[in-house]
């Protein structure tokens, strides 16, 4: 064999340890390239630093190592060993306030505010729900990104889980790759929508601006179903279901649709027509969240309220009877 694909040693073949995955590649990702297929198991871990590991042989598959054009079939073996991003910088604990719905000592289930950002990044190193998650759950800084498994945009509201173990963290990312973790959302949306349906359209960054997803056909899958709860002139609430979990999905997808997110002002500012609602934000909250617990194994369910300032902008179309159909 050449030099990138020699037997591993004995030392690579033992139980996993602290920093070391092993994986099993799914049949549905064969034909993919291998960098590409561990993005998709991994999460947390950028797609570039899979590259880099995959380089300095951190990466085997079936007891050889990995290569940055290797194409796995599917059922492969994987094992990574997880090396600390030399570039990180240590994020800190602060005490910000949490509205914990639920909390065991496998996870917690917390209720998003509006404007809080998930994860630090440029211009937003602290006052974050990862800085809270520190604080509060000291022990999570083991874990990759604080045990948290999925994110809400920093303007929308509601609930999401996060892992306080590594053993529910792995569960969780298995569960929302298997589409197991059900998530629905509220989402006011211009436009009259007279019917439910789907949007299955790929997603990927937007060519012209990174901080953009849009529809494209060599973008990652994405399927968004929706229902009608409530009509206004000009206006519709949605209940929307999440079958993956792409960013901004709901906002593209709708947009995507015609009916871009009352508030949105990245995804609907270009739109025509004449109704405009004066709103701050994209309208979407993500109601309830349902998984099956790691230690029970039993599907449970949370359920939150919408925050203040969604549920006056609909007491305010409902009171309004120029508004109401």
């Amino acid at each position: 064999m050449g030099k990138d694909t020699e037997n591993l040693s004995d030392d690579y073949k033992g139980n996993s340890a602290d920093g070391v995955r092993r994986l099993v590649i799914p049949i549905a990702q064969g034909g993919q390239r291998l960098d590409q297929a561990l993005s998709s198991l991994l999460p947390e871990f950028s797609r570039n630093r899979i590259q880099n590991w995959i380089r300095a042989r951190k990466i085997a598959v079936d007891d050889a190592w990995g290569t940055t054009k290797m194409k796995v079939i599917g059922g492969e073996s994987v094992r990574v060993e997880i090396e600390p991003d030399p570039d990180a910088t240590p994020d800190a604990p602060e005490a910000i306030p949490l509205d914990v719905v639920y909390e065991d000592p496998m996870l917690m289930v917390i209720n998003k505010p509006v404007g809080l950002v998930v994860h630090p990044g440029s211009g937003n190193r602290h006052g974050t729900l990862l800085n809270a998650l520190l604080h509060r759950v000291p022990q999570v800084a083991e874990l990759p990104r604080a045990g948290i498994v999925h994110r809400l945009d920093k303007d929308t509201s509601g609930l999401l889980v996060v892992a306080k173990t590594l053993r529910a963290h792995t569960d969780l990312v298995r569960q929302l790759q298997a589409r197991t973790v059900k998530r629905e959302y509220l989402a006011l949306v211009y436009g009259e929508v007279d019917r439910p349906g789907t949007v299955d359209a790929p997603l990927a960054r937007d060519p012209h601006n990174r901080t953009k997803r849009t529809v494209h056909s060599s973008g990652k899958e994405a399927v968004t179903h929706y229902d009608v709860v409530e009509r206004f002139p000009g206006i519709t609430l949605l209940r929307c279901r999440l079958e993956t979990g792409r960013t901004h999905q709901i906002r593209v997808h709708m947009q995507h649709v015609g009916h871009p997110l009352v508030g949105d002002t990245v995804y609907s500012a270009g739109r025509r027509g004449h109704l405009k609602i004066p709103f701050p934000r994209q309208a979407l909250h993500a109601e309830k969240l349902g998984l099956v617990h790691t230690v029970t194994q039993e599907f449970v369910q949370w359920e939150c309220p919408l925050p203040p300032d969604f549920a006056s902008l609909l007491h305010a179309l409902r009171e309004d009877t120029d508004w109401v159909k």
